[in-house]
């Protein structure tokens, strides 16, 4: 076996890893109780699923075709860098529109947070109606 094609099926078997994590993660959306859990299974699996095959899509040309594609590489960043902050902020949207969290939740610890930031900002609007009036 040459070095050719040990590369060619290394990519192989990371687009074949990819594929199954892609399934994984449908498993995960389909069988978690609430919006959140699902988003943070989504986001997970699906970008291992995607930087997985990208990865072997990558390996597999430069071994094959001798080709290095710039266009992969940035595909494998801009996955890398936007899929996690889109999670995020998808979720912290649903949270701040009152999606309910699912009744086997333990604990809500952002509520303590965002309320104590609001109670701040209450108080200093409090504080210039006060000053204003003076």
């Amino acid at each position: 076996m040459s070095g050719n094609e040990i590369g060619e099926f290394i990519g192989a078997l990371l687009i074949l890893t990819g594929g199954i994590a892609s399934v994984i993660s449908v498993f995960g959306l389909i069988r978690l109780p609430d919006v959140y859990t699902r988003s943070h299974a989504a986001t997970k699996s699906s970008t291992l699923a995607v930087l997985l095959t990208l990865s072997g899509t990558f390996l597999y040309f430069w071994f094959h075709e001798q080709f290095i594609s710039v266009r992969v590489l940035l595909g494998i960043v801009f996955v890398f860098l936007t899929a996690p902050v889109a999670g995020h902020l998808i979720i912290r949207a649903a949270y701040r529109s009152k999606v309910k969290l699912a009744d086997i939740s333990v604990a809500d610890e952002l509520y303590d947070v965002l309320h104590k930031e609001k109670d701040e900002k209450d108080e200093k609007d409090e504080k210039e109606k006060e000053g204003a009036g003076k």
